[in-house]
């Protein structure tokens, strides 16, 4: 029987996330909650133990209360078997350095990796949203003869500069020649005269090689510190780099329209728009795959309710979902997400938004594409999200698309 490699997950969660404050000014941003139910964490985490992979490390530093809670509450595995899923927080180990980048987050987490001793480390990012089979991919590694591959996404021409870019061989499109962040240009597919391979921020390595590269890196002075910046160069020089091409991912349960999607919500306009997906009549990116589900904490509440108002007026919501304990008393909802405990009362009209937990709407309110962190509360009457300059008046965040965001606990005027 051919030996069955052991397989170490490290999920890279230290992100600040700095595009989208104000939701990651009092969280991490694999913190940030998702699709009503959620944290962007989850999606990574479930891509993790739906491949097979249960002994999972999350590396956390910036913020991580909040994100330490979430896993320890929720990815609870059967240690009987050694299975686990565990936050480590920066810890110093290797000088008075909190973790300098990404790979730098690994090298000081050596420890984690001696520990477990396994043939091959899968590292992944912990603020996508996307559904991916990594077991393929580490099959991929392993028969291609690579020690290191990245996991690319297909994206348009136009975004070249907003990513890690992955060129290849043309002899041998799965050979990685030239790994670069950003660059100003790069050639199209040879498939695909429109599109160029990103990189997801997925990578899986033989162990031995990637800690000979963390302690290359580490001895450097011109280094970032970072998995992509740093790291894959440094395998694409030695021509021991591949890439595995997320198209040919296949999840259970995932079809044409959802099987290749891949977003990442660092920005509050991505952010949004990855909500908007998931409120289609076919979504683009479909939370119903019992085949291959995404895990969350299940929140103690009741199901969602609509019924009339005071004065008769029934309680509506269109294509929108609703989490537990959403309350609908004779308000209109449409086209959202509501997390849960949100209270929607009489006669407010909440549009194109996504409300997080214990948001309150009062009587006669309008909120129309709005973005309303935790405990907000819109006293009755007042308009948010339709006049934009008195949105910037009261402190709020408007994008240049025109979305509007409130931070987590604000309270509104009269």
């Amino acid at each position: 029987m051919p030996h069955r490699k052991k397989v170490l997950a490290i999920v890279l969660a230290g992100g600040e996330g700095k595009r989208l404050m104000p939701l990651t000014e009092d969280r991490a941003k694999p913190a940030v909650p998702f699709g009503g139910s959620y944290r962007l964490i989850d999606f990574a985490l479930s891509n993790i133990v739906n491949s097979g992979y249960l002994q999972v490390v999350v590396l956390t530093q910036y913020k991580s209360h909040s994100l330490d809670r979430h896993v320890s509450e929720t990815w609870r595995l059967s240690t009987q078997l050694g299975n686990y899923v565990t936050t480590v927080p920066a810890q110093q180990r290797r000088g008075k350095d909190w973790f300098l980048g990404s790979a730098n987050a690994i090298y000081q987490s050596m420890n984690l990796i001696d520990d477990a001793k396994p043939d091959i480390v899968v590292v992944v990012g912990a603020d996508h949203v996307y559904r991916m089979d990594f077991s393929a991919m580490v099959d991929f590694h392993i028969s291609s003869g690579a020690r290191a591959t990245v996991a690319g996404v297909r994206q348009p021409m136009e975004m070249v500069t907003s990513f890690g870019v992955i060129e290849t061989d043309p002899e041998d499109v799965t050979r990685i020649t030239r790994f670069v962040e950003k660059p100003s240009s790069t050639a199209p597919l040879p498939d695909d005269p429109d599109a160029f391979l990103a990189s997801m921020g997925n990578y899986v390595f033989d162990t031995d090689a990637l800690v000979e590269a963390l302690r290359a890196d580490e001895a450097r002075e011109d280094t970032a510190h970072d998995m992509g910046g740093d790291i894959m160069p440094w395998f694409a020089d030695r021509g021991e780099a591949a890439v595995y091409d997320f198209t040919h991912n296949d999840v259970p349960g995932s079809t044409e329209r959802d099987r290749q999607y891949w977003r990442d919500v660092g920005t509050l306009d991505s952010y949004y728009d990855s909500h908007m997906d998931l409120i289609r009549p076919l979504p683009v990116f479909n939370l119903y795959n019992y085949s291959w589900p995404i895990y969350t904490y299940g929140v103690q509440a009741p199901p969602a309710k609509l019924v009339r108002g005071p004065h008769g007026e029934g309680g509506v919501a269109t294509d929108s979902m609703l989490s537990a304990g959403v309350l609908i008393t004779g308000g209109r909802v449409r086209e959202s997400v509501l997390s849960p405990k949100v209270y929607v009362e009489n006669d407010a009209t909440v549009g194109q938004s996504v409300l997080m937990d214990n948001v309150r709407i009062g009587e006669g309110a309008v909120v129309e594409r709005c973005i309303l962190d935790k405990n907000v509360v819109v006293p009755p009457g007042v308009r948010v999200g339709v006049d934009h300059e008195e949105d910037r008046a009261r402190g709020l965040t408007v994008t240049p698309s025109g979305l509007t965001v409130a931070p987590k606990n604000y309270r509104f005027g009269r």
